[in-house]
């Protein structure tokens, strides 16, 4: 513990730091390279490039794709890159009112599909292996599911709810959007051509309320951590970041995903199709935080029950909420670590 005059010293350079030197965190991105652009698409290259099997890294819709590359020294790009690995990020760029009618057959059918090819094909043709973040890894399974035919060699969700119906947050607001939804939500996300961004940062910030308001507390407290006011200064960026959702796609999130729960059964109807997760076959990690209230660990953990044709399904619980798990700092010891040694055994340096 630290003594009165260290705590002192710390807290005054810290908040110097803040004050005349622009904060604490090192917000500079990993290097990259463009590869491969479509519409709501760009695929990147992290420099430098590694050897194995190319990583494709996965964000969701309407979350900054920076949550792989927070800041320096909680970059989950940076790490495996530094390890040797050959790194790839799809980014989705900002949505805005043009794109309302795009659904989630856009995601699935198009955009990760050549996101997928686009990474195999600049790596040589190898295999790829997909990481992907919440609703990323909902779209990263169902495009397994639906398209055996793609060079997917391995796939590692984070946080991804599966059964939406043991989210503490829908619950207790689910009667009122079944009693609410013809003639209020729907109405008015279809007027609006989506989730606008305003209304998606403020949903996530709801999500962890108790971080919201003991924030000036936790910030009076840590004044002496370096590296903990500089992981609030990121996780403030990437709030400040957050996109809007398409009409049609927020419409089939909010009818299927949350209103009928048809992923917990494993199945959805998409396009004029039924794809069913079970059709999932390469080995897959499922990692879930342990103070996650938007994708808790039996909402995600279903997925595990769902994927019998796999030949590996390994779950872990690991330190965080939504973001923490993927992002915090306790998650380079433990999330990390375990999609190291998954990947170490899968697609050996």
């Amino acid at each position: 513990m630290a003594t009165a005059p260290q705590w002192v010293s710390s807290a005054t350079a810290n908040v110097s730091a803040k004050l005349f030197r622009g904060g604490l965190a090192d917000l500079r991105p990993t290097p990259r390279a463009l590869v491969d652009k479509g519409r709501t698409r760009s695929v990147y290259r992290f420099t430098p490039r590694g050897g194995g099997d190319p990583v494709l890294l996965v964000p969701p819709l309407a979350a900054p794709a920076l949550c792989f590359d927070l800041r320096r020294g909680c970059s989950l790009a940076g790490h495996l890159v530094g390890r040797g690995r050959s790194v790839y990020l799809v980014d989705y760029g900002q949505v805005s009112f043009a794109d309302r009618n795009l659904g989630l057959e856009h995601w699935v059918d198009d955009v990760l599909p050549q996101a997928i090819a686009a990474a195999s094909r600049d790596a040589g043709g190898r295999p790829v292996h997909v990481v992907a973040w919440c609703l990323g890894g909902i779209m990263s399974l169902l495009v397994a599911a639906d398209r055996q035919d793609l060079p997917i060699a391995s796939l590692t969700t984070v946080a991804a709810p599966i059964d939406m119906s043991a989210i503490p947050l829908v619950a207790p607001i689910k009667p009122l959007t079944d009693i609410a939804d013809s003639w209020l939500f729907t109405p008015a996300y279809r007027l609006l051509g989506g989730a606008p961004r305003a209304l998606v940062k403020r949903a996530f910030q709801i999500s962890a309320i108790d971080k919201v308001i003991t924030k000036p507390y936790a910030v009076l407290r840590n004044l002496d951590d370096a590296d903990y006011l500089a992981q609030l200064e990121a996780v403030d960026r990437f709030t400040d970041n957050m996109a809007a959702y398409p009409g049609r796609t927020f419409g089939q999130i909010y009818h299927r995903f949350f209103r009928a729960n048809d992923l917990a059964h494993g199945e959805l109807d998409l396009g004029g199709r039924r794809i069913a997760l079970r059709q999932v076959a390469v080995p897959t990690l499922v990692i879930a935080g342990d103070s996650d209230t938007i994708a808790p660990h039996r909402a995600v953990r279903r997925v595990v029950d769902i994927l019998d044709r796999s030949p590996e399904v390994e779950f872990h619980t690991c330190p965080g909420g939504h973001l923490g798990v993927l992002a915090g700092r306790a998650a380079r010891t433990t999330t990390w670590r375990h999609i190291d040694q998954f990947l170490d055994r899968h697609n050996p340096l």
